[in-house]
């Protein structure tokens, strides 16, 4: 990275998070291991997958297919300023993760990018976590790798792991979590970390904008005022048909997911089998038009309400019993906050 402005925001798809990768067992407790191949080109990193819904980041720097890199520099420009969230674009790497050619013909479940999801159960480390002085070490640079689904189950996060094959690289790094005296800059074990380089000091992770649509904790935007709602008028680059047409459109199984995943996604975040319950399905179909309403009110989960979307009567029926399940977990929910998504009752 060369600029807080490198990364572009996408929204929609599920994705790998391997920002953590690195030793056998983390200081979180975490089994999310990188470990080399023959030939140390390649590490084979134990990564978390992440529900669609959230809005997730591309480093422009470190898209990994040739083509697909161009597209979005010509979109973006090279530093990523044209696009979302410096600019008002939302990049071509979003469309190919979401449509999943950023490998053609390859055998890839999920990418890896980064996310704040996991930001409240592993902090982000700002401090104590770079390796910059030579002799410098491996490490395996894991943005815009492929990565398969498992099955397992972290114990720790309630997160699917996937594995990613992400290429290795020797030279400067910072890590995502803090460094210590047993998990220092080389680890043991042929093992390395997964990690980046920030040229100018502002960390490997986006800081911008102010705040983050449907990211959890002090990173993402609120919701809605409290009830009765304090709506906000749509800026006027924004098509509210278009939002309209994104939510009526996402639909799994006769729901339309980009409303039950509004009413869950940014209350249950905590609850990734919650979350995925309500949100899968969501990559079927774009939602750019969304992201760029929400980075322009800075507001989470509130483009239906901003633009009077309405979800049809299987959808609202399903809205309810996912605010129930919230409910039963102690989560106070949309409807609870602030009288919208309220569902209706089966």
């Amino acid at each position: 990275m060369v600029a807080a402005q490198n990364f572009v925001a996408c929204k929609g798809s599920p994705i790998a998070l391997c920002y953590y990768s690195g030793p056998e067992t983390s200081a979180a407790g975490t089994q999310t291991p990188c470990h080399l191949r023959d030939g140390a080109a390649i590490a084979d990193c134990t990564c978390f997958e992440i529900p669609p819904g959230s809005t997730y980041f591309v480093d422009i720097n470190a898209i990994l297919d040739l083509r697909v890199y161009l597209d979005t520099v010509i979109a973006c420009k090279r530093d990523g300023s044209d696009c979302l969230p410096a600019g008002r674009k939302v990049a071509p790497v979003c469309e190919a993760i979401r449509t999943g050619t950023l490998f053609p013909g390859k055998n890839v479940d999920l990418i890896s990018t980064f996310s704040f999801a996991l930001d409240q159960k592993i902090p982000i480390a700002v401090h104590n976590n770079a390796c910059t002085t030579q002799p410098y070490t491996r490490y395996a640079g894991c943005m815009t790798a492929p990565c398969q689904r498992t099955g397992e189950i972290d114990p720790v996060t309630g997160n699917f792991l996937v594995q990613c094959a992400c290429p290795t690289y020797v030279g400067p790094f910072q890590v995502g979590t803090e460094l210590t005296a047993a998990q220092g800059c080389e680890l043991p074990g042929g093992t390395v970390w997964s990690a980046a380089y920030s040229t100018f000091g502002g960390g490997t992770f986006p800081t911008l904008p102010d705040c983050i649509p449907d990211a959890p904790g002090d990173k993402g935007c609120p919701l809605l005022l409290p009830n009765p709602p304090v709506i906000p008028a749509a800026p006027p680059q924004i098509s509210c048909n278009e939002v309209c047409s994104e939510y009526n459109k996402s639909i799994n199984q006769g729901i339309q997911v980009g409303y039950t995943c509004d009413a869950t996604l940014c209350t249950a975040a905590s609850h990734p089998a919650l979350v995925a319950k309500a949100c899968t399905g969501l990559d079927k179909h774009g939602v750019s038009e969304i992201l760029r309403l929400e980075m322009a009110v800075g507001k989470s989960c509130a483009a239906s309400q901003i633009c009077g979307c309405a979800p049809n009567k299987k959808t609202n029926q399903e809205i309810w019993r996912l605010n129930e399940a919230q409910g039963a977990l102690g989560i106070a929910t949309q409807c609870d906050q602030n009288g919208t998504l309220c569902g209706t009752k089966p």
